[in-house]
């Protein structure tokens, strides 16, 4: 009798481990672990992290690099906007796929680590768990009402040193997918760090128009709004990598007016990693332009002709080229662009024209291995 309860034992836990790896099929018979084609809103698989866990601590529990893109997306502390923070809009992956591989939903990035990821959404974890707001919707419901693929934009908030300017951060993604988790979120916290207000933009992927028009609306809203975030208005800056550097550049050729009915003036710096725009006007603010030497898709070539051109009209313009480093590195942690984002942030401060601001201290920095430092 004690071999047969053994053997039901066994039995039992081997079942168990089955559905808890994803193995065992589900009640419809369909395979869990195949690759599903969904929009992100429509995510049903039960997170791990509802309500309290077992032993009664909170439940913004920590996520690792074996964790789900559901669990990311159904995640307590990204309600409302768990959609937004992996790069999904595609709507093409495997919810069941764990982060470890959360490379394969950026095409157009390199470089994308899944520790720096995951060490980047515990950050921001634990910023809602200790009370903070980090997502804020620009677009009115009425504007929303109006046109419901304004429902897919939003602006995560990283805070910095109280009536500190601000940056706005521009992920790439090729306008087909929005890559926050990898060169908007790192970047942003990075600079909160150094104590700048930083936000990145979550916008409408599709062409650059509408793109622009958020970023421009984004703007808006981060001015009517500058005493509930308590930003500076003056001296603000917009950085933008890949696709999200044309969006910048955007910006700061022709100003949010030229995108819809705002006020807001151009920002004082715009900042521009690997981007093939080339437009520019005479007015355009001071620009600060990085490229890896190796990129196939921004040209460092005409790069640098569009930074030499600003000089020649009298833009303040600083370029960098980076050996052996192919497109959209972000941070560029452990490559020869290492260090690129404290010198990107000298330059918006050379070129900042309040004079009774008291530039953030720079007391906490990034670590050298990728991770965030708290």
């Amino acid at each position: 009798m004690k071999f047969i309860g053994l053997i039901i034992a066994g039995s039992l836990f081997f079942g168990l481990m089955l559905v808890y790896s994803g193995c065992a099929k589900s009640d419809a018979g369909i395979d869990t672990s195949m690759e599903v084609t969904i929009m992100p809103e429509s995510i049903s698989s039960k997170s791990s992290y509802e309500g309290k866990n077992a032993n009664g601590k909170s439940k913004y529990a920590s996520v690792k690099v074996n964790n789900t893109i559901a669990d990311i997306v159904k995640h307590p502390a990204f309600e409302g906007f768990g959609q937004f923070i992996l790069p999904l809009t595609s709507g093409h992956y495997d919810e069941n796929m764990q982060l470890n591989r959360v490379g394969s939903l950026l095409p157009y990035h390199n470089n994308v680590e899944p520790i720096a990821v995951v060490d980047t959404l515990n950050y921001m974890i634990d910023k809602v768990r200790d009370g903070d707001k980090i997502f804020y919707p620009f677009y009115t419901v009425q504007q929303v009402q109006a046109d419901p693929s304004k429902q897919s934009t939003g602006l995560f908030f990283f805070k910095g040193e109280p009536g500190a300017p601000f940056a706005v951060v521009c992920p790439g993604g090729g306008f087909s997918y929005v890559g926050s988790v990898h060169e908007g979120f790192p970047h942003a916290i990075a600079l909160s760090q150094k104590g700048y207000n930083a936000f990145v933009i979550q916008y409408r992927v599709g062409g650059e128009k509408v793109a622009c028009e958020d970023l421009a609306a984004a703007i808006s809203y981060i001015f009517r709004n500058a005493e509930l975030f308590n930003v500076a208005t003056e001296d603000y800056s917009v950085w933008g990598s890949s696709a999200g550097a044309r969006m910048a550049a955007n910006i700061g050729s022709y100003g949010p007016s030229s995108f819809g009915y705002y006020e807001p003036p151009k920002p004082s710096t715009v900042v521009m990693a690997y981007t093939g725009h080339s437009t520019y006007t005479k007015e355009d603010p001071p620009t600060f332009a990085i490229v890896g030497e190796n990129d196939p898709i921004a040209n460092p070539a005409l790069m640098k002709r569009r930074a030499n051109a600003l000089r020649e009209a009298g833009v303040a313009a600083q370029f960098y080229q980076y050996p052996n480093i192919g497109h959209g590195f972000g941070l560029g942690i452990g490559t020869s662009a290492e260090g690129w984002l404290e010198a990107a942030v000298q330059f918006w401060e050379e070129h900042m024209g309040s004079n009774n601001f008291r530039r953030p201290s720079d007391s906490v920095k990034r670590e050298n291995n990728g991770r965030i430092s708290k």
